[in-house]
């Protein structure tokens, strides 16, 4: 009984210091400025507004409190060595990094250049100086690096679970440029959540006896222990112009299994053998690195998906709750006919519609390529589009530019998410 009472009381503590710490409402802050930045956009390039940044919060905050405790289950079995020290290292250099680029707000960098710069120090004297310079050095030469790093692998396995559960959910139409300046479709896949983690870490004195020893505590004497809150965020970016969004995240989680287990490997490797730490932090960095490059090379290789053909209208997105949702339509499928009228245009789909003003009747080409029919009752007041979303065509007034080097100056001096396009009247202005 006694120790149950120890265990609450020490996870009592750390959720003292979770809801006492700032930057767990920094990461919530984040959020919701990418948040509502994302519905400008689509307010602007559609005039409609696909998400709610609420509730999307709501279920980012929840999301992370769930695979924080599930993160945080594992996490007592490595016993990592981190302290409050370790803790303002790695926010300390993420915010750095986020002022040169967004996409840096990844412990996988901080605790990268962390192990990296220890290594460096380890070859200077400047950790034995009595100044200033010298316990900042001394601070940071003391972080068990091989532990952040392990932690970065933990944490990228946690982002894998949650982009394959929400990352299709999160993703927003654009209208993009393609290779020859051309507009196509492309979908944005963005999810940023706040993790609060509860780590069982060595303590100094008194904390708690455990039944088993942590990965981390093998052969080093350890035998007191604690519960300290660790506030992480987990985030990614992807964009697409050749597959689904669910595709997208899928490949995307699939990636990020994979670079968790080498990191793993790696991390256990430097705690054995000191030598191997800078290779370990190299490729947490590097490999972080390829998996931006990769993706960018497998779209580069790929032709764009959503773009109209000669079969029809090819559908971008679909607006929540309209007459097209209910019909089961969805992104990349083809619309054919409209009333039994061929479409090839909005304009054409917009008076196929007319013809039956209470009722449409719709040939769809699925993603299979095969036909399937969807019909309904309209009604006064619905979208007039039936609440599709298109592929871009010629008169598209806007389109989104890549912004994947993006840095926290730039998104807050942007006013505007959406760059103008000219719109052309004559098809000889037109490469």
């Amino acid at each position: 009984m006694n120790t149950i009472i120890s265990w609450l009381g020490q996870f009592g503590e750390a959720l003292l210091q979770l809801v006492t710490q700032p930057f767990y409402y920094l990461a919530i802050l984040f959020i919701v400025l990418q948040m509502t930045r994302q519905m400008r956009l689509e307010r602007q390039m559609f005039a409609v507004k696909l998400h709610d940044w609420k509730a999307l919060t709501i279920k980012a905050i929840f999301a992370g409190l769930v695979i924080g405790i599930a993160a945080s289950i594992i996490g007592i079995w490595i016993g990592a060595a981190l302290t409050a020290s370790a803790l303002l290292w790695l926010w300390g250099i993420a915010a750095v990094l986020l002022l040169i680029r967004v996409r840096y707000l990844c412990f996988a960098y901080s605790s990268g250049l962390i192990a990296i710069l220890q290594w460096g120090f380890s070859f200077t004297p400047l950790a034995e100086r009595e100044d200033w310079l010298g316990s900042v050095v001394k601070s940071l030469t003391e972080i068990e690096a091989a532990s952040l790093l392990l932690l970065v692998a933990l944490l990228h396995l946690a982002e894998a679970l949650l982009v394959r559960w929400q990352g299709s959910n999160l993703s927003t139409p654009l209208f993009l440029e393609g290779k020859r300046g051309k507009l196509v479709g492309g979908y944005m896949l963005q999810g940023f959540w706040p993790v609060p983690l509860f780590l069982v870490v060595p303590a100094a004195s008194g904390g708690l006896t455990l039944p088993w020893d942590p990965l981390f505590s093998l052969g080093s004497g350890h035998s007191n222990w604690t519960i300290i809150a660790f506030p992480v965020m987990i985030g990614f970016t992807e964009l697409t112009r050749s597959m689904l969004p669910e595709q997208k995240a899928k490949a995307a989680s699939n990636k990020l299994i994979i670079y968790s287990i080498i990191i793993v490997v790696l991390a256990i490797a430097a705690w054995q053998w000191t030598p191997v730490l800078p290779v370990a932090a190299a490729a947490a960095i590097l490999l972080h690195e390829w998996m931006v490059w990769s993706s960018q090379r497998h779209e580069n290789a790929r032709s764009p998906l959503y773009v109209h053909d000669s079969r029809g209208l090819r559908i971008l997105g679909i607006v929540p709750h309209t007459p097209a949702h209910t019909m089961g339509l969805l992104p990349g499928e083809i619309i054919v006919k409209v009333n039994g009228e061929k479409v090839y245009t909005k304009e054409q789909l917009y008076a196929a519609l007319m013809i039956n003003p209470a009722f449409c009747k719709l040939e769809v080409l699925n993603r299979e390529g095969e036909m399937k029919f969807a019909q309904r009752a309209r009604y006064a007041g619905e979208h007039h589009q039936l609440g599709v979303i298109l592929a871009p065509d010629e008169q598209a007034t806007y389109y989104a530019q890549e912004s994947r080097n993006l840095s926290l100056l730039g998104m807050l001096k942007s006013a505007r998410t959406a760059n103008r396009r000219k719109i052309f009247t004559n098809h000889s202005d037109i490469e």
